[in-house]
C-alpha cells in the first residue's frame, strides 16, 4: 500500500536554468545558482526574491549557505570560488580554486572547511580560518568529479561521484580513497548518504538512467531504481521521511519508498530538465532546480506522530523507532514553568515494521494503534507486543474501546473490543476520512455522516467540509473544524434514542434534532482536545486558546508550531509537543473551566461555590467571562484589576465605587471621566470633587458658571493663572467684572493688541497706557506700523465720544463688582441690548436710572463678552506687516487706530 504522503507546492519561480539549490536552516530562503552566472535567494514565505548576486558571466554550477558565518559560497565555470556575506551583500573572498569548471562545493557541518570538485578531476579542501588556504588535494578520479557529499554519521569521511563511472570514499587527512565502487555503466552524476537509522547506505544517480542504493560496508548494491527515461542528475535520502527522491533530465522527480523501494509518486511540473534537489534535516520541505525555474514542495505533515494516555505516558515514533517518555517522571521538586521544555528521559520501546503515519492510544490507554503504509498494527502499550493487525488507510477508536478501519473509499469495517470484525459497511458515497468518538463519522469532501457504533444507523448528515473532528469525553459535545472556522454542536442522545427505539425510519438526512449548533468560531483549528465542556486548541497563528460557551480566551502565544498531546487534571496542565519531540506544559486550571461551565449551564449557585478555589490571579479572567455573558454586576464583584473594575463600575453607573477606585489610582483620566458622568447624572458635588482631582479647569468653569458661584469662580481664576490656563483665567475674571485684571492678564500673556481692543471697549482710561506698550512691542517688528498707532490723549478727535466713554466707564465701575444670583437670570434674559454711550448721551437728568442695580452695566458686559470672547485665546502674537486696523466695539463706536501717516478716521 502507498505511503499516502501529502505533497503541496509551496513555491514556484521561473528563472534561467538552475544548477544547484540549497535551503537555509533558519531563514525561509532557497539559494539557487543559475547557468547565467547569477546566484539568487528566494523567500518562500513572501514568494519573492530576497537577494541576488551577480557572480560572473559564466555558469555557477554550485552554491551553498554557510549559515554560521552568514555567507554564501559559490563555484563557477571561471574556476573561481567566491564568498559573499548575504546580509551586507559584500564580497568576502575571491580566489582561483581549480583549472577547469567547478562542479560542486560542499560545506562541512562543523569544521571551517569547504570541499570543491572540478572537471580537472581534483577534489580540494579549503579552510576559511586559514584565509581559505587549500589544506588538502584528493586525486584519483579519471574524469570530471560531479559531486562530493559528506557522511552525516561520520563527518570525517565523504563520497565523490565522477563521470569515470565510480564512487570513491575518502577520509579527511588521507590523500588516497578508502575504497572505490564501480557503480554504473555510465558516468555517475550524484551521490547522497542515508541519514536515518543504522543502515550504512548511500545512493547514486547515473547517466545510465538508474539510481542505485549501496551498502558501503559490504560494498554491494542493495537496489537498483529503474524508471527514469534520461540521465539521473540528483538523488537524496529524505532526512525525515522513509523516502528516496531522484531527479532526472526526463523532467520528473520520482519518490521511492526507502524500505520497499517501490515507486510512491512521480512529480512533473513542466519546467524541463531537473538539475538539483535540496533538502534540510528537520524539515519536510524540498527544493528542486529545473531548466526553467525553482519549485519547493512540502512532503507529508510536520506534526510529530505521538500520543499521550490519561496517565501522562507518551509514545512517539521517529521513523520506524518507537520511543516513550513519562511526564510523571519529572519530580515535584523540579519546578517547570509554563512554556519550558520538560526534562524527560526517553526510553526505547521497540520498532515498527512499517512507517507510522498515525499513532493513537485507545480510551483506557492499554493499547496503541499504529497506522501507515496502508496497514495498521495494534500493540500493547506497555510491552509493545503485536495484538492485532490488518489493512487500513485510517484507523479510529470509539469511546468504549471499539474500533473501525477505512480500507478504501468504499469499504469501512467495525471491530469489537476484542478486535474481532463485527460489521462491514459500504457507504453510498466516497468516504475520504473516518473519525471515531461517541459516534462513527464518515465524510466526503462536502459533508459528514454520523452513525451509531452498534448498528451503523445514520444519525445525522451535516453539509460541511470537515478537516477534523473532536469529541468531548461526555459524548455530548463535538467540535467540527473546517478550513476557516470550527463549530461546536450538542449531541442530543435522548432524542436519538427515542427515535431509534420507536422504530420510525430514518431519512437520508438522519434523525431530526439529533444535533444542535451551539456556536461557530471563525478560527481554523490546528490541533484540539476537550477538557470537560472546554475546548482547547491551537490555531493557525499558533496561539493556545480555549473556548467555553462560545467565548474564546487566549492562554499563551506559542513561539513555534506546537501540537496538543493531552491534559492532566491532577497537574492542571495541558501538554504540547513540537516537531523536535520537545514536550512543553502550560497551566490550565480545571476549577476555572468548571466555573465557566457551571455558569454556562445556569448553575450560578454551584459556580459561586467553586469560585473561592480559583486563585486570585485568575479572577480577572473570570470577570471578563461573566461580562461577556452579560453578568456585569457579578463581574464587578469578582474583578481585581483596578482599571477593569473602574470600567465595570462606570458601565453600571456605580459612581461611588468608581470614585473609591479613582481615589486609590490617582489617575486624572479616571477622575475626568467620572466627573463628566457625575455632572450628566446631576451629582454636582461629586462632579466638583472629581473635576478638582482631574485638574479639569474647563469643566470647573462650566460647573461654577452654571451655578453662578462667584466665590469659586474667583478661586478658579487664581488656580487657572497658576496652571498657565489663561483662557480659563480670563473667562473667570471677565465674568466677575474684574476688567483691570483681564487687561493685565492679556498684557502678561503678551497679547497686547487684544489688550488695546479690550481697553477701548471696556476701560478707555487705560488705552493710552496700553498703546504705549503696543508701540514699544510693535517697534521690534515694524517701526512704521508702530508710529501709526493713535493715542487718544494725543488725537482725541480721532476717537468719537471719547469723553462720554470715560464718564460711562467711571459710572459703570460703581456697580461692576455686584453679582446678581443665577436665579435672577430670567429677569435679564429678555432685556434688550443697550448701548451705554448712547444711553448716557441721551440722559437729561439722571444717569443713575439706566444703571440701577448694575443691570445695564452687566448686560453691556455680557454683550461685549459674547462679541469678543473668541478673540482671547492663548498663542503667539500676530505679526503686523503694512497696516494695523482695529475695529471699534458696538457699545462705544470709537476708532482705536489710524492707518499710515495721516490720522484719517477709521
Amino acid at each position: 500500500m502507498p505511503l499516502r504522503l501529502d505533497i503541496k507546492r509551496k513555491l514556484a519561480q521561473r528563472s534561467e536554468r538552475v544548477k544547484s539549490v540549497d535551503l537555509h536552516p533558519t531563514e525561509p530562503w532557497i539559494l539557487a545558482s543559475l547557468y547565467s552566472g547569477t546566484v539568487c535567494i528566494w523567500d518562500y514565505q513572501s514568494q519573492t526574491m530576497a537577494k541576488s548576486f551577480e557572480v560572473t558571466e559564466l555558469p555557477v554550477r554550485s552554491a551553498k549557505f554557510i549559515a554560521r558565518k552568514q555567507w554564501v559560497v559559490a563555484g563557477a565555470d571561471d574556476m573561481f570560488i567566491r564568498v559573499y556575506n548575504y546580509n551586507t551583500m559584500d564580497k568576502v573572498k575571491v580566489f582561483e580554486a581549480h583549472t577547469d569548471y567547478i562542479r560542486c562545493v560542499t560545506v562541512h557541518p562543523t569544521l571551517p572547511y569547504v570541499l570543491s570538485s572540478s572537471d580537472d578531476m581534483l577534489i580540494k579542501l579549503w579552510d576559511w580560518e586559514k584565509s581559505w588556504f587549500c589544506t588538502q588535494i584528493f586525486e584519483g578520479h579519471s574524469h570530471y568529479v560531479m559531486q562530493v557529499t559528506i557522511n552525516p554519521k561520520d563527518t570525517n569521511t565523504f563520497a565523490s561521484a565522477s563521470l569515470d563511472r565510480t564512487i570513491k570514499i575518502w577520509n579527511l587527512g588521507s590523500p588516497d580513497p578508502n575504497f572505490t565502487l564501480d557503480a554504473h555503466l555510465k558516468g555517475v552524476n550524484c551521490v547522497d548518504y542515508f541519514t536515518g537509522g543504522d543502515k550504512p547506505y548511500l545512493i547514486t544517480g547515473s547517466d545510465d538512467h538508474t539510481a542505485k542504493v549501496w551498502d558501503y560496508q559490504t560494498k554491494s548494491c542493495v537496489q537498483t531504481l529503474e524508471g527514469h527515461t534520461h540521465n539521473v542528475t540528483a538523488v537524496c535520502f529524505h532526512p525525515e521521511l522513509p523516502i528516496i527522491i531522484t531527479g532526472s533530465e526526463d523532467g520528473t522527480v520520482r519518490i521511492w519508498h526507502s524500505t520497499t523501494y517501490r515507486l510512491e509518486n512521480t512529480l512533473n511540473y513542466g519546467l524541463e530538465r531537473v538539475w538539483a534537489i535540496g533538502y534540510m534535516k528537520g524539515s519536510r520541505r524540498m527544493a528542486i532546480g529545473y531548466d526553467e525555474g525553482t519549485i519547493m514542495v512540502k512532503i507529508g505533515r510536520e506534526e510529530p506522530v505521538a500520543s499521550m494516555d490519561n496517565s501522562g505516558k507518551i509514545i512517539w515514533s521517529k521513523n520506524n523507532e518507537i520511543q516513550t517518555v513519562n511526564i510523571k517522571s519529572v519530580g515535584a521538586d523540579h519546578e517547570v514553568s509554563d512554556g519550558e521544555r520538560l526534562p524527560l528521559a526517553v526510553k526505547e520501546l521497540g520498532t515498527c515494521d512499517m512507517y507510522p503515519q498515525s499513532l493513537k492510544h485507545n480510551p483506557n490507554g492499554r493499547f496503541v494503534v499504529v497506522c501507515g503504509d496502508g496497514e495498521y498494527i495494534i500493540y500493547t502499550a506497555l510491552a509493545w507486543r503485536n495484538r492485532s493487525f490488518g489493512s487500513a488507510l485510517e484507523f479510529v477508536w470509539s469511546t468504549d474501546g471499539e474500533c473501525a478501519v477505512r480500507e478504501s473509499t468504499t469499504k469501512v469495517k467495525i471491530f469489537n473490543k476484542s478486535f474481532q470484525e463485527k460489521k462491514s459497511i459500504r457507504p453510498t458515497f466516497s468516504a475520504e476520512h473516518i473519525y471515531g468518538g461517541s459516534l462513527l463519522a464518515m465524510c466526503s469532501n462536502d459533508f459528514i455522516c454520523f452513525y451509531d457504533w452498534a448498528e451503523c444507523r445514520l444519525i445525522q448528515r451535516i453539509d460541511v467540509n470537515v478537516k477534523n473532528l473532536y469529541w468531548a469525553d461526555s459524548g455530548d459535545l463535538v467540535a467540527i473544524s473546517s478550513d476557516s472556522s470550527f463549530y461546536v454542536l450538542k449531541y442530543n442522545r435522548d432524542v436519538v434514542s427515542a427515535h431509534l427505539d420507536s422504530g420510525r425510519p430514518v431519512d437520508e438526512q438522519g434523525v431530526e434534532d439529533s444535533f444542535e449548533l451551539l456556536y461557530e468560531i471563525s478560527e481554523r483549528v490546528r490541533t484540539g482536545l476537550w477538557v470537560g465542556d472546554c475546548f482547547i486548541y491551537t490555531n493557525t497563528s499558533w496561539r493556545l486558546n480555549y473556548c467555553v460557551g462560545g467565548e474564546v480566551t487566549t492562554m499563551f502565544h506559542l513561539d513555534r508550531p506546537m501540537y496538543l498531546l493531552g491534559y492532566l487534571a491532577n497537574q492542571s496542565r495541558v501538554y504540547l509537543i513540537d516537531k523536535e519531540f520537545n514536550v512543553i506544559g502550560y497551566t490550565l486550571l480545571l476549577t476555572l473551566i468548571e466555573y465557566k461551565t457551571l455558569v454556562m449551564r445556569g448553575d450560578i449557585e454551584r459556580a459561586n461555590g467553586v469560585l473561592p478555589s480559583i486563585p486570585k490571579e485568575h479572577h480577572n479572567s473570570v470577570a471578563r467571562f461573566l461580562e461577556s455573558r452579560g453578568m456585569v454586576e457579578e463581574a464587578l464583584e469578582v474583578a481585581t484589576d483596578a482599571d477593569y473594575k473602574f470600567e465595570l463600575a462606570i458601565q453600571l453607573g456605580r459612581l461611588e465605587i468608581a470614585k473609591d477606585i479613582a481615589l486609590v489610582s490617582e489617575s486624572e483620566s479616571k477622575w475626568k471621566q467620572l466627573g463628566e458622568l457625575a455632572m450628566s447624572a446631576g451629582m454636582l458635588d461629586m462632579a466638583e470633587d472629581c473635576l478638582k482631582h482631574a485638574n479639569d479647569l474647563s469643566g470647573l468653569l462650566l460647573l461654577y458658571s452654571s451655578l453662578g458661584d462667584a466665590e469659586e469662580i474667583a478661586k478658579l481664576a487664581s488656580r487657572a493663572k497658576e496652571n498657565g490656563k489663561n483662557n480659563v483665567a480670563f473667562a473667570c475674571l471677565f465674568m466677575l467684572g474684574k476688567l483691570e485684571d483681564c487687561l493685565q492678564l492679556l498684557v502678561d500673556s503678551n497679547r497686547i493688541p487684544e489688550a488695546a481692543l479690550m481697553a477701548r471697549s471696556y476701560l478707555p482710561s487705560k488705552v493710552s497706557e496700553i498703546v504705549a506698550l503696543w508701540r514699544k512691542d510693535l517697534n521690534k517688528v515694524n517701526v512704521k506700523a508702530a508710529e501709526s498707532l493713535a493715542d487718544p490723549e494725543e488725537y482725541p478727535n480721532m476717537f468719537e465720544d471719547w469723553q462720554v466713554a470715560l464718564e460711562v466707564e467711571a459710572k459703570a465701575a460703581e456697580t461692576r463688582g455686584s453679582y446678581p444670583p443665577a436665579v435672577e437670570y430670567v429677569n435679564y434674559v429678555d432685556r434688550p441690548h443697550i448701548n451705554l454711550v448712547e444711553t448716557f448721551k441721551n440722559m437729561q437728568l439722571d444717569v443713575e436710572e439706566p444703571l440701577e442695580n448694575g443691570k445695564l452695566d452687566h448686560e453691556a458686559q455680557d454683550e461685549e463678552h459674547n462679541e469678543n470672547e473668541e478673540e482671547f485665546v492663548d498663542g503667539e502674537e500676530e505679526e503686523v506687516q503694512n497696516e494695523v486696523v482695529a475695529m471699534d466695539n458696538d457699545s462705544t463706536d470709537g476708532a482705536v487706530l489710524v492707518n499710515g501717516d495721516e490720522a484719517d478716521q477709521v
